[in-house]
């Protein structure tokens, strides 16, 4: 049996994936170093606090429930998570995005345990998780799906239309979070295309809405507590979230989307999150 992980134990361990994060990132020389900081806690609640039911020894379990990452390019925090979790050693990390490893800049689900869909490009992830969703309702199976999507995917029509499909199949073993963080790769997401009101669009859509502080692991457990009484509708959780979130520089910074900090940025950077051990 897994061990649950208490909140002050979750909170610790969320640093200690922002340090993996970071190390990987400065190795590799490339990859996205905002958004996995950003939604780290969410995963680190997801895979340690009881939300999540796997087995890493089974990766392929039926019973398990799956788990799908929209947003691809934020998978250095998934790996960290996964490697924590039991699925592939933590020594592995360390080949992030070099030739021939199973660490791709993108998740690739042939390539690694613990990955149930290929991302690359936005906005595909909702659907695939409707797909897993629907297939468990006919199976009648007992599994949930939940998705991570980032608040820039709501400016594609693929996602509209995968979100209307969950609710005309009252998906009810469904939950999309979305990681509100504001930012996406060229600026701010209401400068770019606004998606607002998030929360009044998926209620028209017939979704149950919640909304939660994205890095405060206490509301994103409760969270979860009320899905379990959510029926016949899927259920959002809106996550508010820092881009970046434990790196001063790289808060908010939409320059940090899309590149990893050089040597002397990565050791300015371990340095304040090493502070927040304390």
């Amino acid at each position: 049996m897994r061990k649950i992980y208490t909140i002050k134990e979750l909170k610790t361990l969320a640093n200690e994936v922002r340090i993996d994060i970071i190390k990987m990132l400065a190795k590799a020389g490339s990859g996205h170093a905002g958004g996995s900081l950003g939604v780290t806690d969410i995963l680190v609640a997801l895979y340690f606090g009881g939300v999540l039911n796997y087995n890493p020894k089974q990766s392929t379990w039926p019973k398990r429930d799956r788990f799908v990452l929209s947003n691809g390019h934020v998978c250095p925090a998934l790996y960290a998570v996964l490697a924590r979790a039991g699925y592939f050693s933590k020594a592995k990390l360390q080949t992030l995005r070099k030739i021939n490893s199973d660490l791709q800049g993108h998740p690739d689900r042939t390539s690694l345990p613990g990955i149930e869909t290929s991302a690359a490009s936005l906005g595909q992830g909702i659907g695939v998780a409707c797909g897993l969703a629907l297939a468990g309702k006919l199976d009648k199976a007992n599994y949930k799906v939940i998705c991570l999507t980032s608040d820039g995917e709501h400016q594609e029509g693929s996602t509209w239309e995968a979100i209307n499909f969950a609710s005309h199949y009252r998906l009810d073993n469904l939950v999309n979070i979305i990681d509100r963080n504001y930012v996406q790769i060229s600026g701010c997401t209401e400068e770019v295309m606004h998606v607002d009101p998030l929360a009044d669009k998926y209620k028209a859509f017939g979704w149950h809405v919640m909304k939660v502080d994205g890095h405060n692991i206490e509301q994103i457990k409760r969270a979860f507590l009320k899905f379990d009484h959510i029926h016949e509708r899927p259920m959002v959780i809106i996550a508010k979230t820092v881009m970046g979130k434990g790196v001063s520089f790289m808060e908010n910074n939409h320059l940090w989307h899309g590149k990893a900090p050089k040597p002397e940025e990565a050791q300015k950077a371990l340095a304040e999150l090493a502070n927040h051990r304390e």
